[in-house]
């Protein structure tokens, strides 16, 4: 048995290194794209915003919308009720924004807005469902197709950054991805930012492995349409996996862009934590089921060793070789993961400039809860295996493919 320990410690070991090694990679490719100069790509864009309820700090992400260095680009604004409490919030949004406008006289940028109501779904997720909708009211002068989150505060130059690699019409998608802040730090908060943040590192140079995340997407309006993306998303609850898939089975790069990470301020409870966490795995499960799959094995791995070299530790007194080995594995697989959380911190911090207090702020818990993070994928993945029925945002759904979601209750 202890030599089954043994082969495993070392692939644990071995993955930690090649880990580290990948952050080193993360940190240059940081540095490389954020050294970019401003790209001055600007043709008209529409970026839509698809809204449910109202978010922590709602009415700062949606003027972060309006206060974009781009010069020219319309919003569309998406909801499934006009009673939603959102449209309240994208009313004062847009009339502050409206009156800075024409008070400044300003003249380098042109932003316009419009709200839409869409129907309720039959046979996908209402996000996926006011994407179809919203498609169809776009300005006719719209070349590119930006997608947001309400829950996503991105920086001024978001937009700009975002649509730059589209310039090239080989380009499939491009795509950042966010980084969890909580205002009023609490444990359940912080290791949802460690849990995120892990996925956050697997974005990267590789166009080939990329993903998109729905929250900062874009793609040019004649790919989306060339590639049916509006029919492609009918009966989906994952928007951003349903547009990484089609990206890959049309063999087309999706480019990750570090300058269009976002900041989500959110805090939650470990129950909250646990419910979105297993949400995202759930989707996972049906749309890149070997990503859970590595997910289920890695976590796995990561648990059943540490767990093992304390037990050797506490138990094993007449096997001085064994404890050594438990002792070396415990003291590099937490070395190399606290290398990486650092590198990985480090990265997001020269994107996410404006925030770099609460970046800060987050050091001790980014390199301590990576011990806790796996517990909570392995959790993920085992609930993930159990059920496909989730709840998102009231409405409870079960995916039954990656074609075919079946809603249960609103």
């Amino acid at each position: 048995m202890i030599f089954a320990y043994y082969i495993f410690a070392a692939i644990l070991i071995l993955l930690s290194y090649k880990s580290l090694v990948g952050g080193f990679r993360y940190l240059a490719f940081f540095r490389k794209e954020l050294a970019r100069p401003r790209s001055d790509y600007t043709p008209f864009v529409t970026v839509i915003a698809p809204c449910r309820g109202i978010d922590p700090g709602m009415q700062e992400n949606l003027k972060a919308l309006f206060d974009q260095d781009f010069p020219e680009y319309e919003i569309v604004f998406v909801v499934d009720d006009e009673s939603d409490p959102a449209v309240e919030i994208i009313d004062v949004a847009t009339a502050k924004t409206a009156l800075v406008r024409t008070g400044s006289g300003s003249d380098w940028v042109h932003v316009t807005s419009t709200l839409i109501v869409a129907p309720k779904p039959q046979d996908c997720s209402q996000k996926v469902e006011n994407l179809r909708e919203a498609v169809l009211h776009t300005n006719d002068r719209s070349q590119i197709f930006v997608f947001v989150d309400s829950d996503a505060r991105p920086s001024s130059g978001w937009l700009r950054s975002l649509i730059a690699p589209l310039q090239d019409d080989e380009v499939g998608a491009t795509t950042g991805y966010r980084w969890f802040i909580s205002k009023a730090p609490n444990f359940a908060s912080e290791l949802n930012s460690v849990w995120n943040a892990s996925i956050a590192s697997a974005l990267g140079p590789n166009t080939g492995t990329n993903f998109c995340w729905g929250g900062s997407m874009a793609m040019r309006r004649d790919t989306f349409e060339r590639l049916d993306m509006r029919e492609r998303w009918r009966g989906t609850l994952s928007d951003d996996f349903a547009v990484t898939r089609t990206m890959d089975d049309a063999k087309m790069p999706i480019v990750f862009v570090p300058q269009a990470m976002a900041a989500t301020f959110e805090s939650c409870t470990f129950s909250e934590m646990l419910e979105f966490t297993t949400r995202q795995m759930k989707i996972t499960r049906v749309y890149a089921p070997n990503l859970w799959l590595i997910s289920f094995i890695g976590s796995g791995l990561f648990n059943a060793v540490m767990l093992a070299s304390f037990v050797i530790i506490i138990i094993s007194r007449q096997n001085s070789f064994a404890v050594v080995a438990a002792m070396t594995t415990l003291v590099l697989v937490s070395a190399l993961s606290i290398g990486k959380a650092y590198l990985r911190l480090k990265a997001v911090r020269m994107a996410l400039t404006q925030w770099n207090t609460e970046l800060r702020r987050q050091t001790f818990s980014q390199l301590t809860l990576f011990l806790l993070a796996p517990t909570i994928f392995f959790y993920n993945s085992f609930a993930a295996w159990l059920s496909r029925r989730m709840t998102w945002r009231g409405t409870t759904y079960v995916l039954k493919s990656h074609r075919e979601t079946v809603i249960i209750a609103d």
